[in-house]
């Protein structure tokens, strides 16, 4: 795994219903145990769905969506967002093996925390990212397509309570054998990203 990668990686919103093997899909999720994390704290559990179970758990992610938009919006500020989450919801269905990704350690985006907390959590969210990543360049390695998802957001108590596990969810991943080859998105020059101060 380098650099070809990394520049090879895209993300796929069009799946074949071709059958993931679960050797596959574990070092998929192995790559993301391997991953760095602030003081080794690991704050990440990945539990993976498919079939039936995931059925179950995008028809309570549709029930959110329409929550947001037609009842109690918990993210009033993020309406415009909801296209967007719908045509998630759709990629989510399609995708062979769906992976929700959960940092035990941390609390629902709705709740109250300290500074401390919040301090935490954003090393905890730096670590999990690592872990996602590692993920999506070992798929892109074994030739499978992935979709890093964080519209997870606007189901979250629905998603929350059908998963029936503790901590903070932090957003998904598809996997599945690609049904469309899209090209490299735009990229930021470096020149426009980096200060050297030395």
């Amino acid at each position: 795994m380098g650099i070809d990668a990394i520049s090879n990686r895209r993300s796929i919103r069009r799946y074949k219903q071709t059958e993931i093997p679960t050797a596959v899909i574990n070092e998929i999720l192995e790559a993301g145990r391997l991953a760095p994390s602030g003081k080794n704290r690991q704050p990440w559990r990945f539990l993976v769905y498919g079939n039936e179970p995931k059925r179950r758990l995008l028809e309570k992610m549709e029930a959110g969506i329409k929550r947001e938009s037609e009842g109690e919006a918990l993210l009033p500020e993020s309406v415009h967002g909801l296209p967007d989450a719908r045509n998630t919801l759709r990629i989510m269905r399609e995708a062979p093996v769906l992976i929700m990704v959960v940092n035990p350690c941390g609390k629902s985006p709705f709740e109250a925390i300290t500074a401390d907390e919040r301090v935490t959590e954003i090393v905890d969210s730096l670590s999990i990212g690592a872990a996602i990543e590692n993920m999506l360049l070992a798929a892109e390695t074994l030739g499978i397509g992935t979709l890093w998802i964080a519209n997870t957001c606007f189901a979250y108590p629905e998603l929350v309570n059908e998963m029936q596990t503790n901590g903070q969810l932090v957003g998904a991943v598809t996997l599945g054998y690609a049904d469309e080859a899209p090209a490299q998105r735009p990229r930021k020059p470096l020149e426009e990203l980096v200060e050297y101060r030395i």
